[in-house]
């Protein structure tokens, strides 16, 4: 199906985002998975980036991604960009724009050695080139390590992701509250 009017892409730091622009994705996100993003910006850190594709004035896509740390087994924590609200407004979904946009940040994140990310939906990032983590999950807190085994993650592999990546290990990422993972 094709998009009539002007589809724009923009990448911009969180810091840039004025009220309007940050109510506008969480509506976005919000419309996007039926429940209520309103606390997205408590879990999006200053230093995330976001991916805002819009078609002439409208916001019909977003997603974000941050620094964190998985760390599979007892290798050393490697530097992944951690993707989140991945959204795009219902009556624009099935047309490729999610796919484009992941695509898209997928180019964005070389430097990481990792491209990470939870969800339901395996079936869509499998087509894009993302594995699921087949090892048991946690997370790592001030107690120790905190088992997470109702996630599902996945990993895309980058230049910098080392070479023997072995999916069946353990992996763990850093607390963070709202959101685990």
């Amino acid at each position: 199906m094709l998009l009539l009017g002007h589809l724009r892409v923009e990448v911009v730091l969180t810091t840039t985002l004025d009220a309007a622009q940050r109510a506008a994705i969480v509506r976005l996100c919000t419309a996007a998975f039926a429940q209520d993003f309103g606390a997205l910006f408590d879990l999006v850190p200053v230093t995330a980036s976001h991916m805002l594709v819009r078609l002439d004035d409208i916001l019909i896509g977003h997603t974000a991604w941050m620094p964190r740390w998985l760390q599979p087994g007892e290798q050393p924590p490697l530097r992944t960009a951690y993707v989140d609200a991945v959204a795009t407004l219902p009556a624009y979904q099935g047309r490729g724009i999610g796919s484009a946009m992941m695509q898209r940040l997928a180019d964005q994140i070389q430097d990481y050695e990792l491209g990470g990310l939870a969800t339901s939906r395996v079936a869509f990032y499998e087509r894009l080139g993302w594995e699921l983590w087949r090892g048991p999950l946690s997370a790592r807190t001030s107690q120790g390590s905190q088992r997470t085994p109702n996630e599902q993650v996945m990993i895309l592999r980058l230049p910098k992701t080392p070479p023997h990546l072995d999916l069946d290990l353990p992996l763990s990422v850093e607390w963070r509250a709202g959101s685990v993972w």
